[in-house]
């Protein structure tokens, strides 16, 4: 074989970071794979994926981890980096800085970043991209569109539906936020591409990994019946006493529907978390915005919901966010 002929066979390396240990992030670099074979064409392409997290000091993709020849940041901050092929995002705390912000400028009219914070999911944002200035058609993930869309959106027809999880998708949506590291999305990605969405949700491994977490489930739910305090037009709920790896803040609106917010502070091995939202069956309007509140605090994520983070070992920190945010609904 000539050295031209070996040379044309090689993969080109592909870095896919995305966001981790979330249903979008999955989906998302999901159809941002198809989209770039279709791109391509016959140009073999060798992918790799990184799970990305919104954890305390974690404000984008290090530089050196985009070490493919083409390199795309999905569901996740905007690097500025000249590295930067592709970006896809529909958070509106995409961007850390006035930096960020002029590169995105720059490189948005090259046709190979978008930024939309109107979208209820970055997978549906890619689907349209996809269709719109590529000529993809979404139609055959048509069901994987749809439930990225109704999760990350919060679209459910009522608070009773993402806490008691009977539908199948709602079950791979567990799962991923627990197991969604590297390594699964590694493997999952060429799954979903292959199998139908709620086929695969409905899967062995999805049922065998979800099993235990239904009594876990029910146990959050007692803890927040003990622990939740009502202030005004915000439900808050500290469970920072406890060591939890997820939490669902569905539970404090199915329990008290008449909120307009609820804040829900949960502690793991690796962080405090913070989580923020308006209720969207809330009997008043939202008048907040929840991504700039949680930007303050080094987090963000969208006008009616989001989150900020502490270390592990700084409770008492973000108790004092937690006391910060009460204060503001309130006012």
């Amino acid at each position: 074989m000539s050295t031209a002929s070996s040379s044309a066979s090689t993969p080109t390396p592909v870095l896919v970071a995305t966001h981790g240990h979330c249903l979008d992030g999955l989906l998302s670099a999901t159809l941002f794979t198809r989209l770039l074979r279709h791109v391509e064409g016959p140009r073999p392409l060798a992918f790799s994926y990184r799970a990305c997290g919104y954890g305390p000091e974690e404000n984008g993709v290090p530089e050196a981890a985009l070490a493919g020849e083409i390199n795309a940041i999905l569901d996740y901050r905007y690097s500025a980096s000249q590295k930067l092929t592709w970006y896809f995002d529909h958070h509106v705390s995409a961007f850390v800085g006035d930096d960020e912000r002029a590169s995105y400028a720059e490189r948005a009219p090259g046709g190979r970043a978008f930024h939309d914070g109107t979208y209820g999911s970055c997978t549906k944002l890619i689907a349209d991209i996809g269709a719109k200035h590529f000529d993809l058609s979404p139609e055959p993930f048509a069901e994987m569109i749809h439930w990225a869309d109704l999760i990350d959106a919060a679209r459910f027809p009522n608070a009773a539906m993402p806490v008691e999880k009977r539908e199948p998708a709602l079950h791979l949506m567990a799962v991923v936020e627990r197991y969604g590291d590297e390594d699964f999305i590694t493997r999952w990605v060429p799954r979903l591409l292959e199998e139908p969405f709620l086929l695969a949700s409905d899967s062995e491994e999805v049922r065998a990994l979800y099993m235990p977490m239904g009594a876990e489930q029910d146990r959050f739910v007692e803890l927040v019946k003990a622990r939740a305090k009502v202030h005004g037009p915000v439900v808050v709920v500290d469970l920072g006493d406890e060591l939890l790896d997820a939490a669902s803040k569905f539970v404090t609106y199915a329990l008290y529907p008449d909120s307009l917010y609820s804040i829900v502070l949960t502690r793991s091995a690796s962080k405090c978390k913070i989580s923020v939202g308006y209720n969207p069956w809330a009997p008043e309007p939202r008048r907040h915005n929840i991504a700039a509140m949680c930007e303050r605090f080094g987090g963000g994520g969208h006008p009616v919901v989001g989150a900020a983070s502490t270390k592990a070992d700084e409770l008492d920190k973000a108790r004092t966010i937690v006391d910060s945010f009460v204060a503001e609904f309130c006012a």
